[in-house]
């Protein structure tokens, strides 16, 4: 764990109940964005503390990337998304120093224009652990239909 770094006491399960981790595995650790541009927007993230892309080791790319894919493709497949948005900020407006992937779930005339997002917030506890259990459903459906690492 990099210091105070709040991905690493996610991945560490150091963290409150809250993470809502939706997949994990030995190198990468995937849980819902608590401020989302819509629900089920979720950060891949590898479980080793790099800050930016450029930092990330060649043995994780694929891993990282892979996982990336998948949440993507379960977004449109099991959870109803049109469509996704993926994408990495280094650095600026990177809002935690740990690399992260959005993958953002979108739909026809979502409203998300440009990089102007608006932020919403689950209504409950509960309704983001609804929400997690979702995608990890999807996640799950997808593996079953294209086996990766």
């Amino acid at each position: 764990m990099a210091g105070d770094c709040p991905f690493c006491a996610i991945i560490a399960a150091e963290a409150d109940a809250d993470a809502h981790v939706v997949y994990s595995d030995p190198d990468v650790v995937a849980f819902l964005d608590h401020r989302p541009v819509f629900k089920g927007h979720t950060l891949v993230v590898p479980r080793q503390h790099v800050v930016t892309l450029a930092e990330l080791p060649d043995s994780l790319l694929v891993p990282v990337f892979s996982v990336v894919r998948r949440v993507a493709a379960a977004m449109e497949a099991g959870f109803g998304a049109d469509g996704t948005f993926v994408a990495n900020n280094n650095r600026i407006s990177q809002s935690v120093a740990h690399l992260h992937v959005h993958v953002v779930p979108r739909h026809k005339k979502d409203g998300l224009r440009g990089f102007f997002w608006p932020r919403v917030k689950y209504s409950s506890p509960e309704e983001a652990a609804d929400v997690a259990a979702r995608v990890r459903d999807a996640i799950a459906a997808e593996a079953r239909r294209f086996p990766g690492p």
